[in-house]
């Protein structure tokens, strides 16, 4: 994943401290005016390579290449892209402006008399770790991103992904579990109250992600505060197909019309993807007959319970998802 392998980025206090500690171990190391330039290069390329490292470290968001549109909206969603973004400029400008200052006093540590060397150095020195404290807002705010970023879960949004939706308990949870070889491996996002169900398997020797997002899409849109909404659209660009699972029965707690109305308005929100109706829970004959289906207007009907085709609705989820991989260029 592409934040997890961030470094910990370092406050002013602790870079200005390597800086100028390093600095006076290679003053010690010479003497005279080669000691005093000796230590200006060292502290000015600690602070300048340290910042510069600090950037490249990021991803570059402007670039679609660098981050995909899932993990930029999830990365907009926890932290403020643009502030971010604007945080890492102010650090990349500050790391230019120490080799300025290096390169501004460095003459005027030549062909001049210790004392004076060394009152050159010393105002270099102070110059910049003026430049480095007034960054020091900047660096918190990337090390915050970095922390709240770090623990994304792991999810390729270039593998085919089917999404499960749906109120809670009617069975999203089961079907994931049920058709995948990774059976109860969760990921948490820092918005959702549980961790998301994630899991995989093969079909025709692809691999597929399927994936169910309690926390986001198992409630009206009202109903999400602005960090889960932009979650939501995050995952837009994850979802090859969406499964919407209802419990006919209602004994998910949840009447059927505003389970109905939920599909609506998932099917509205995705409406660059195949959405299939998924009637769970068919095996209870006591609450499942023929104009129960056509209410429901289903795409296809299940029982996760006994099985009862749920081998077909995969199928139809594959089929929906009509991935095509890409061959080698065969001259």
């Amino acid at each position: 994943m592409i934040f997890e392998d961030l470094p910990t980025t370092p406050t002013s206090e602790e870079l200005i401290d390597k800086a100028f500690s390093r600095a006076a171990r290679a003053g010690k190391a010479k003497g005279g005016l080669e000691a005093q330039q000796s230590m200006l290069q060292t502290a000015a390329n600690i602070i300048s390579d340290n910042l510069e490292n600090v950037v490249t470290a990021w991803p570059d968001f402007a670039y679609e290449d660098d981050v995909h549109p899932f993990y930029y909206e999830l990365a907009d969603a926890i932290v403020d892209v643009d502030e971010l973004r604007q945080s890492l400029s102010e650090v990349m400008w500050a790391s230019r402006k120490a080799r300025e200052i290096h390169e501004e006093y460095q003459p005027k540590l030549r062909k001049t008399d210790v004392d004076t060397a060394r009152k050159h150095r010393k105002q270099a020195f102070a110059r910049l770790a003026d430049i480095v404290e007034q960054i020091d807002d900047e660096l918190l705010y990337i090390n915050k991103s970095r922390n709240d970023l770090r623990d994304l879960p792991e999810i390729n949004p270039d593998e085919p992904t089917i999404v499960v939706a749906g109120y809670p308990n009617v069975g999203k949870s089961s079907f994931v579990n049920d058709i995948t070889n990774a059976r109860g491996e969760t990921a948490s996002y820092p918005f959702t109250t549980k961790g998301i169900g994630l899991g995989h398997f093969e079909h025709d020797h692809i691999r597929y992600q399927i994936v169910d997002t309690p926390g986001l899409l198992d409630r009206p849109p009202a109903e999400r505060n602005e960090i889960e909404s932009q979650a939501v659209s995050a995952i837009e660009h994850l979802a090859d197909c969406m499964l919407v699972m209802v419990d006919p029965s209602a004994e998910c707690g949840y009447p059927l019309a505003s389970q109905l109305e939920l599909r609506d308005s998932i099917a509205a929100q995705f409406e660059e993807v195949p959405v299939l109706t998924v009637a769970n829970k068919v095996d209870r004959k006591d609450v499942w007959d023929e104009s129960l289906a056509d209410e429901l207007n289903a795409d296809y009907t299940m029982s996760v319970e006994t099985g009862e085709d749920v081998e077909t609705v995969l199928e139809a989820a594959v089929d929906a998802v009509g991935y095509e991989p890409e061959l080698p260029f065969e001259g």
